[in-house]
């Protein structure tokens, strides 16, 4: 977010928003403060926040570029379903896991994990999370020691994993993944596709490229790209850079119509 906003010179305001309860929140304020949405930390849950965010937060008239990574690229998909009102002048769907996530080669290994044992998990990191905040960034850049340069924004973002709320938090909004993600919503792709950028990675075990090879079947007409450049699924982790420049490339056209 931050590159985006560099390379656009600071002409368009960016606005983050995080899956609710995965990060801790500043001090003094209390992580289920002003909640009043139903399961907030389930899937449907999540998508409701981002609603809730842009009805609060954001002028109605005010023209939307929306951008999902993953689980995000399913929550943008129904919140154009569930509020079609929204301007969206493009939505741009990274690495999307929106169809069959238990029965990718990931989803197999990790849906006995969020569905039966993450409970397990939970006290290594009750243990951790009392460790000094030096040591736990320690233990991250060595978890992490093979990405160079390493950026100091993930350190930090990592951080959260020694919470258990935020732990937990997640892992439950996995398990839910597993079980609802499954079949691809194509009625609102259709409806909504001269906006949609799909973006799949080459060598992701989320969403092998035979899903890109459906999606291609399903909407020859439709931007759907496959990655040529070896960009890994997480790629945050290496190549933010580089996916900040195509994300301005592909909306260069729509952004000097504003």
């Amino acid at each position: 977010m931050k590159i985006l906003h560099k390379i656009l010179i600071q002409k368009y305001p960016i606005w983050a928003i995080s899956h609710a309860g995965h990060c801790v929140p500043p001090e003094g304020m209390e992580m289920m403060e002003d909640i009043k949405l139903e399961d907030i930390f389930g899937l449907n849950g999540q998508i409701a926040h981002k609603l809730a965010f842009l009805r609060k937060k954001v002028p109605k008239d005010i023209k939307l570029v929306l951008i999902g990574h993953s689980i995000g690229c399913h929550m943008i998909l129904e919140m154009m379903k569930q509020e079609p009102e929204l301007q969206v002048l493009k939505a741009i769907l990274l690495f999307p896991t929106i169809e069959r996530m238990a029965e990718s080669p990931q989803g197999k290994l990790m849906t006995p994990v969020l569905q039966n044992l993450r409970f397990l998990i939970y006290v290594p990191i009750y243990f951790l999370s009392f460790l000094p905040e030096s040591i736990k960034a320690s233990l991250v850049k060595w978890a992490l020691q093979g990405l160079q340069p390493l950026d100091e924004a993930t350190v930090s973002a990592s951080l959260n994993l020694f919470s258990v709320d935020c732990a937990a938090n997640a892992m439950y909004m996995g398990s839910q993944e597993m079980a609802q993600v499954v079949q691809r919503d194509d009625s609102t792709i259709k409806r909504f596709l001269n906006k949609l950028i799909f973006y799949y990675g080459s060598n992701d075990h989320w969403c092998p490229v035979t899903y890109y090879e459906d999606m291609k079947r399903s909407f020859p007409e439709g931007t759907i790209l496959l990655c040529q450049k070896g960009i890994r699924h997480a790629f945050v982790l290496d190549a933010n850079v580089e996916m900040a420049q195509m994300v301005i490339e592909w909306l260069r056209t729509d952004l000097a119509h504003l």
